[in-house]
């Protein structure tokens, strides 16, 4: 998948990336370094290179578009076919597909429905033109480009309608959208495409498919025998005349369905012209075994002439399908009697040669009859013709047909003026020839609504109710008067022309403007400061006031939102301001017990200390005094002195020797030489001598006293 990044193909394409793949092929982005454009690559895959039938199929898509050019199929501008790599160069479309936009949405509105498959239709017509048949019509091949013009892609298992035609697998892969006799691998002709076209629309109008199983065989046998839901069931806003087109071209019966895309397309403008008409479909049996439908559109009138209200002009009004295989037949006519005429004249000529010497020259008087009875006309060139300045003599020849359906907006031509003609200009014709004419109503155009204050829902509804296509973008601005999110204003502004496809911005309300400023640094700035500052700012303040041990009293501990933020002018900045370091109110514990006293200075988160004296009028073990004073704020932590009493204090008696009694004797008397006396031979001792106060003291050399 990724080789071929990067490589350049017959030195001019240079692959950029994949941008998607298929069944049969990859499709890269490419430059196209020859013309210097973008282009998409569709590169046969490698497993089909060496199959004969699928390199057949391949280059039939590239057989088939290359015979098409149209604004809404996705050109092709180059093909190659070498022994190693086939691809084939195409327009790079910017888009999604009507898949993926259907998964967005879901359910498309009607409007969108009939867009999309006018455009889808006209594809068609252009390739049925060309006898060739797409055969793969889903959402999926059909492009949508941002200005919401449509192209349909992938003619990948197209066929000119000479081909035999089979099942096959590609086919059978989109069993969602198969047509009958393609599920049946009966011969197909346009008519299949019409079928698919059908489905497509039905998925559009109700978000889902007709039919659904669990295989594909089982869906495809649904097309065949099945009868799907009305659309009306699945989605009530849908008018009767589109599901009555949709139903129409989904008939699996090929005697009522539409014989021509070109048919269908015409009912598309009818309803696209009146959204209110309903139509009658019966199946005729044509001629030679065929078959065709004959619409009956209800309400408007099935005369053959009417009178022109412009120009006062009489009218044959004709059906333009007839009208064109009338005038096919009478070409046709007319170049067979041309042909018969020159035979003969060419006879003549020689008859007269053979006899000229013989016979005198013939009369030419009948000739120039017979050329009178044979003349035959051109068309004139009639488009850019006001119709109501041509004169009714002016060719006599001809029969102009103008009926309901010739009018029609066209913004190249003004009102009035000739915007087309059935037969062009300078082709033959016979006398009493008709032409269809078809005549310009001007650019389609209406009014843009005052859509302020508006929902923007409503007003997108009553944009879609106008009589013209939109494409519709939206933008917002602020608004001091209008609701957030309602409509302000519109581009272009109320009762402007509106033209048909054009771009109109809705603006809807923000709400009132409001300048962003940026938050002045306030933390750490005294309460006072910091107001000002916020205020300068166009901002409002809230204070709340928090303890700190680290911020003193009165100053900005914290700010939110914080400092150099966006916001908006007026927004409340919330300030946190210090009430200093957190402290606790002493409270009196004299007279309780000292137990008590240590509870209540503790849940403070004070800390006691307790010394004990005696007192005469307190119990013992109650404090009867505290060192700080009942009322003061203290820091946590701060050391309280309790003095817990230990009663009175107790009297002590005056100590008194006892009375010493003697025994009575029980011993001998005691001598004097007992050694518990002392001999009377020992002298007694002598008292130290005290010096009077008068006398010097001695000095520190002196010897010293028994004291001493």
């Amino acid at each position: 998948m990724e080789k071929y990044i990067g490589r350049l193909l017959d030195g001019r394409y240079e692959i950029l990336s994949i941008i998607g793949f298929g069944g049969m092929a990859f499709v890269y982005k490419a430059m196209d370094h020859r013309l210097n454009r973008l282009v998409a690559v569709k590169i046969l895959r490698d497993e089909y290179t060496n199959d004969p039938d699928f390199r057949r199929r391949f280059h039939n898509e590239s057989q088939a578009a290359a015979m098409m050019s149209h604004p809404n199929i996705v050109s092709v501008y180059d093909v190659s076919k070498n022994d190693d790599l086939d691809y084939i160069v195409m327009e790079l479309i910017d888009g999604i597909s009507l898949k993926e936009y259907m998964e967005q949405k879901k359910t498309l509105s009607w409007r969108e429905t009939l867009h999309f498959s006018m455009q889808i239709a006209k594809a068609l017509e252009h390739a049925h033109s060309r006898n060739i048949i797409h055969r793969d019509i889903k959402p999926h091949n059909v492009m949508i480009l941002k200005d919401g013009s449509v192209k349909v892609a992938d003619f990948g298992i197209a066929r000119i309608a000479s081909a035999s035609n089979t099942l096959t697998k590609e086919a059978l892969g989109s069993v969602h959208y198969i047509s009958p006799e393609q599920a049946k691998g009966a011969r197909v002709d346009p008519r299949t495409d019409i079928y698919s076209l059908g489905v497509v629309m039905y998925e559009m109008l109700t978000g889902r498919t007709p039919y659904d199983g669990e295989t594909p065989v089982s869906v495809a046998i649904q097309h065949i025998n099945g009868t799907p839901l009305s659309p009306s069931l699945l989605n009530s806003d849908i008018p009767i005349g589109l599901e009555q087109i949709t139903m129409h071209a989904m008939c699996s019966d090929l005697n009522i369905r539409y014989a021509s895309i070109s048919d269908m397309l015409a009912d598309m403008e009818e309803f696209r012209k009146n959204p209110s008409i309903q139509f009658t479909f019966l199946p005729v049996n044509a001629q030679n075994g065929g078959s065709s439908a004959v619409r009956v559109q209800q309400g408007r009138s099935q005369t053959n002439q009417g009178q022109n209200g412009k120009t006062g002009k009489k009218q044959i009004n004709r059906d333009p399908e007839q009208e064109r295989e009338e005038r096919n037949r009478r070409i046709i006519l007319t170049i067979a009697i041309a042909l018969a005429a020159l035979a003969l004249i060419g006879i003549v000529i020689l008859i007269f040669k053979n006899n000229s010497a013989e016979e005198p020259p013939a009369s030419t008087e009948a000739s120039r009859t017979a050329s009178t009875e044979q003349q035959i006309y051109y068309m004139p060139q009639l488009v850019s013709s006001l119709w109501g300045d041509i004169p009714e003599d002016s060719y006599p020849y001809l029969q102009m047909v103008v009926n309901e359906r010739s009018w029609v907006y066209n913004k190249e031509f003004p009102e009035g003026v000739i915007c087309d003609q059935s037969i062009p200009a300078g082709e033959p014709v016979s006398p009493g020839t008709e032409v269809f004419l078809y005549i310009s109503l001007g650019e389609k155009t209406d009014s843009m609504p005052d859509l302020e204050n508006f929902s923007l829902d409503n007003a997108r509804s009553i944009l879609s109710n106008l009589d013209i296509e939109l494409n519709i973008l939206t933008d917002s601005e602020y608004s001091s008067t209008v609701k957030t999110g309602n409509v302000t204003r519109t581009e272009p502004a109320a009762g402007s022309v509106l033209k048909n496809g054009q771009y109109i911005t809705i603006f809807t309300s923000l709400g009132p403007e409001t300048n962003m400023v940026q938050v002045p640094a306030v933390t750490g700035a005294a309460a006072t400061n910091a107001i000002v500052a916020l205020e300068a700012k166009h901002l409002r303040h809230d204070t709340t006031e928090a303890f700190s041990s680290t911020v003193a009293a009165g100053y900005v501990i914290s700010q939110d939102p914080p400092a150099y933020s966006e916001v908006e002018e007026d927004t409340v900045i919330h300030l946190v301001v210090s009430k200093g370091k957190e402290t606790v109110t002493m409270v009196s514990v004299i007279g309780e017990t000292e137990a008590y006293a240590r509870q209540v200075l503790e849940n403070l988160s004070l800390r006691v200390e307790v010394i004990y004296d005696y007192s005469t009028t307190s119990p013992q073990g109650t404090v009867i005094q505290q060192s700080y004073a009942a009322g003061l704020e203290l820091y946590p932590e701060s050391n309280v002195v309790l003095t817990v009493s230990l009663g009175p204090k107790p009297i002590v008696p005056p100590t008194t020797e006892p009375p010493v009694t003697e025994p009575p004797p029980t011993e001998p008397p005691v001598t004097e030489s007992s050694p518990t006396e002392p001999t009377p031979t020992e002298p007694p001792p002598t008292e130290p001598t005290v010096p009077e106060p008068d006398e010097p003291e001695p000095s520190e050399s002196a010897p010293a006293t028994p004291d001493d």
